[in-house]
């Protein structure tokens, strides 16, 4: 509990922008996904460096836990307050800072929204890639190692994050990284920031790769008779060097999912979304490899969007799926959970997961970035059915277990926050665990930054 002396003083930093009311409070307690409400004891909405840095400090001298808040979009519970204490509200720090269109860069503040920035980089012919999905705040992305819809062209938060500003745990501000496009200068501290779920330190600046965007897009949907023929074409388009922008699966109960929240009428049957950026020219060559490669593995009803509107149209449906799926169970609430494995077991773990959730007692649409191995199962529950989760857990504990006897990784994108810090030691060993508390401990000996999330 924040004691009303610091209250005040939290407040004065901020000249008033830091509340108790109980409607912030509860917003800031909310997870997306299955997790118990934690509301925290206050909320701040700081405006500048300076004003994060003073905050910290006197969370810092009064041990009071600090929480990150982006737009609250993550589904591990990383921005839960599950000790009380302070969350920082980054939303008032929305500015683009500056684009550097030559060098193809650009510097923010951790509340920019994706949406947002990429209007923002209309006119200079560049944009911001990565898509998870959501309209998530680049600050949030950043500390999840975010990817999504366009992460097999385009990768992930770590490959386009080339430099922070950070404030530490005692509110020291630091800065990573620079706008070189390579170095060899020390330790890689901006590679160490991004995914650290705000264990680390806040991060109030963040300078990106920007990429130049496409003379020609074209988006296509096609169906397949069954999963394992969709997720093998994947894996041949991808082994042939077919150069996609994105390439998306969902399964059968997905497709149903959209259907009846998107009102369009798709054959019952598992689904890819494709997407190719480029000239006109390669474009037209990636569509008609792609579409002889699927033809071998019976894909049927293609359906291509080269017009905005209708690439538009077809990706929003794709990004309202999660959505879509929750509405198949009225008023249910999702255990959602990810893993990603090497492409050439992709179709071993879609099968498996897909016969797990068949023989169990609740539905679980499956959906993904398939084009990196990545997928993602959205197992549904009533509200207080302490069975049901229990066996969606179950089931999610299975997939994580799963992805680590085929070589992947427990989460390709949603991070480990509370859901899946189980799992650390076991994907990572005793060695590289314990080194990862180590650094906790240096950056943050008072574990006050965002505590028992990710690390031991």
């Amino acid at each position: 509990m924040i004691k009303d002396t610091v209250f005040a003083e939290l407040t004065s930093v901020l000249e008033g922008r830091v509340t108790r009311s109980k409607s912030d409070l509860e917003v800031h307690g909310r997870s997306e996904t299955w997790f118990a409400d934690t509301p925290p004891d206050a909320v701040a909405y700081p405006q500048t460096t300076a004003e994060v840095s003073a905050l910290v400090k006197l969370c810092h001298a009064h041990d009071i836990p600090v929480i990150g808040w982006g737009a609250g979009t993550s589904l591990e519970g990383q921005t839960m307050a599950i000790h009380g204490g302070l969350v920082v509200d980054f939303s008032k720090m929305n500015r683009v800072l500056r684009v550097n269109d030559a060098d193809m860069d650009a510097i923010v503040q951790p509340g920019v929204s994706r949406e947002q920035l990429n209007t923002d980089l209309r006119a200079t012919g560049l944009m911001f890639p990565v898509d998870p999905g959501a309209n998530a705040s680049i600050g949030g992305m950043a500390m999840t190692r975010a990817s999504g819809t366009t992460a097999v062209r385009y990768g992930t938060m770590r490959d386009n994050v080339i430099g922070l500003e950070v404030v530490l745990a005692d509110g020291t501000i630091m800065h990573t990284g620079s706008r070189a496009r390579k170095s060899s200068a020390g330790y890689d501290l901006t590679a160490l920031f991004v995914g650290s779920e705000g264990t680390l330190g806040l991060v109030t600046e963040l300078t990106l790769r920007l990429h130049g965007q496409p003379e020609a897009i074209n988006a296509a949907v096609c169906a397949f008779d069954d999963m394992d023929s969709a997720v093998n074409a994947v894996m041949m388009t991808i082994q042939m060097g077919i150069p996609m922008a994105r390439i998306e699966f969902l399964d059968t109960k997905s497709v149903e999912a959209v259907n009846a929240y998107a009102g369009v009428d798709f054959p019952l049957k598992p689904h890819l979304f494709v997407e190719f950026n480029g000239s006109e020219t390669s474009v037209a060559d990636q569509v008609s490899s792609f579409g002889d490669i699927v033809q071998d593995f019976g894909a049927s009803g293609f359906d291509w969007a080269s017009k905005l509107e209708d690439r538009n149209a077809l990706w929003t449906m794709r990004h309202n799926a999660f959505y879509a799926c929750l509405a198949l169970k009225k008023g249910c609430i999702s255990v959602v959970t990810d893993i990603c494995v090497p492409i050439s077991k992709l179709a071993e773990a879609v099968q498996e997961t897909a016969d797990d959730i068949a023989a169990s007692s609740i539905e679980g649409p499956i959906l993904g970035h398939v084009g990196d191995g990545n997928f993602h199962a959205i197992l549904l529950v009533e509200p207080d059915n302490d069975a049901e989760l229990a066996e969606a857990k179950r089931l999610a504990h299975r997939m994580a277990e799963r992805a680590l006897k085929l070589g992947g990784t427990v989460t390709g994108e949603h991070g480990i926050g509370l859901g899946k810090k189980g799992f650390m030691e076991q994907e990572h060993g005793a060695p590289a665990w314990a080194a990862m508390g180590a650094i906790k401990q240096a950056l943050d000996p008072k574990n006050i930054m965002n505590p028992g999330k990710l690390v031991p």
